[in-house]
């Protein structure tokens, strides 16, 4: 079996700054210091080159790794967290001691651990180019009495261009570390599923009928611009606040949806499956708008056009008033409110439905702008939020800055307990810590999908069954985990349909089966 204790097993020689200063002038008084530093995000031979040749400048060699949260090669490095990167660092017989530097620069950790010389890359070298930040630490480096060096020139690599080339595909090791790290087993998973009955949650959101027109081309016509195509068969789901309902009822728990329907076909669709998934339902009637539907015309499994047939405008005071008084009343252990942005949530109805919560509910919310303005960060102090990094940047205005930054913006600014942000065919981040120098405040996990089919209706299932464990167990991993799983598993089925605990623990065996497989 393959050992995914390593951190255990090579924990002494990953130290915070201060524990090793203390180390190093207590035990290491008449030995020979060299300290490099970078990002390590894959190690490559060109590190290992460097670290060999500091290491034959001294006795002891400290190898220090930016933290996860300073990187900003690209919206999504690094690619391998920062307790894999220490843990790949400390496993070579080479290297002494490892460092997470949880600042931007190396500079305070330097001060603090005074090695005799520090190595920088030939590329950092004042034959190459003179860089402010090299200089920086050059001058602090000579102001304790240390000295720089760099490496020879004889064989330089990019990371970023390796990295770009050959991404790594780490999933597997990057979900062991975490779960290791946490203390969390496959059998944690299994149990948490088995509790879901257990709990009670009330939806709050707009109901949505999502129609998969399917088609063929049949061409263009020659006086127009105008593509011509034929329908060939037509599948309808409920969709929205309606299909999160769906999802928390199929994983077990007991559940009440509170939503607006009008009084048309398919608001009678709506109440009529919500009924059949035995999902307790208080669905106002309003005769003046439609039930939203949005029609999905697809082409060989383009999505060609979508038609949406949908009333924007804010509820009226009465039906407002109305949901506020269910929300108050609820015997929930959770309100979740699902926002779409289609009448129930806007500026003027959010601070009441806020109000209504009782202050012993668990609070959790998700807003999807795909098609509307919308703003997560109208959800202050709720106990779980979940936007995908689209909604995100929305709400910050900020389309340039890395997922960690991001993820820790959002989750200051609405400070919530939890966050977790979808990342698409990337996987997720989640964040639960204010402290940037804790490894526990945030982690990215990737995607586990193994054939990718639809992707509409991920973040529902994510939010369900991230909801139910956060409720069973208060453990950020193992409700990011089965969040995660219950994504993977609604992007590999056609259509919005509910996710069961057969499909997560099927999942969850195949995960085994390979961390087994690739153990032999």
């Amino acid at each position: 079996m393959r050992d995914f204790s390593l951190h255990e097993r090579y924990r002494n020689k990953i130290m915070t700054a201060a524990e090793l200063s203390s180390v190093l002038s207590t035990h290491y008084k008449t030995q020979r210091t060299v300290m490099c530093h970078g990002v390590f995000d894959v190690v490559h031979p060109g590190h290992i080159r460097h670290l060999l040749f500091a290491k034959s400048k001294a006795d002891i060699l400290i190898v220090s790794l930016t933290s996860d949260r300073h990187i900003n090669k690209g919206h999504y490095r690094p690619h391998v967290p920062e307790d894999l990167r220490a843990i790949n660092l400390a496993v070579l017989e080479f290297v002494d001691f490892v460092v997470i530097d949880f600042n931007a620069t190396p500079i305070e950790n330097l001060e603090l651990i005074k090695p005799h010389l520090f190595a920088k890359g030939y590329e950092y070298s004042p034959n190459q180019k003179i860089f402010p930040k090299t200089a920086e630490e050059a001058d602090v480096v000579k102001a304790y009495g240390g000295e720089i060096i760099f490496t020879p020139g004889d064989f330089i690599m990019s990371s970023s261009e390796y990295i770009n080339e050959f991404p790594p595909n780490l999933k597997i090791e990057k979900l062991m570390m975490l779960m290791d790290r946490s203390n969390v087993t496959f059998d944690d998973l299994r149990n948490t599923i088995g509790q879901f009955s257990k709990k009670e949650v009330h939806v709050i959101g707009d109901i949505i009928i999502d129609t998969l027109s399917r088609c063929s081309m049949i061409g263009g016509q020659t006086k127009t611009p105008t593509l011509s195509i034929r329908l060939e068969d037509s599948l309808s789901f409920v969709g929205g606040a309606g299909i999160v309902a769906a999802h928390l009822r199929a994983a077990g728990a007991k559940v009440r949806i509170t939503s607006i329907i009008g009084s048309d076909s398919y608001g009678k669709m709506a109440e009529s499956k919500l009924r059949e998934w035995k999902v307790n339902t208080h669905l106002i009637l309003d005769s003046q708008r439609p039930t939203t539907h949005k029609n999905s015309y697809v082409v060989q499994d383009y999505r060609l056009l979508k038609v949406d047939t949908v009333d924007n405008s804010a509820i009226s005071d009465s039906q407002l008033l109305e949901i506020c008084n269910d929300i108050s009343s609820s015997t929930a252990d959770c309100i979740v409110f699902s926002d779409f942005r289609h009448g129930i949530f806007n500026k003027r109805t959010i601070p009441a439905l806020i109000s209504s919560i009782p202050t012993n509910k668990v609070r959790v919310a998700d807003s999807q702008v795909a098609s509307r303005w919308g703003n997560i960060l109208d959800f202050p102090q709720f106990d779980l939020i979940t936007p995908n990094e689209r909604e995100a940047r929305f709400s910050l205005g900020d389309q340039d800055s890395g997922i960690r930054a991001i993820a820790s913006t959002i989750y200051q600014q609405s400070n919530c307990k939890m966050l977790i942000m979808k990342l698409g065919d990337k996987g997720i981040i989640t964040c639960t810590n204010p402290d940037a120098s804790s490894l526990d405040s945030y982690f990215v996990m990737d995607s586990f999908v193994s054939q990718l089919r639809d992707p509409v209706g991920a973040g529902d299932a994510l939010l369900a069954y991230s909801t139910l464990a956060m409720l069973v167990t208060g453990n950020p991993v193992i409700a990011s985990i089965l969040g995660n799983l219950a994504a993977a598993c609604e992007c590999e089925i056609e259509g919005n349909s509910p996710i069961t605990p057969n499909q997560i623990l099927d999942k969850i065996d195949l995960i085994c089966n390979e961390v087994t497989y690739n153990a032999k």
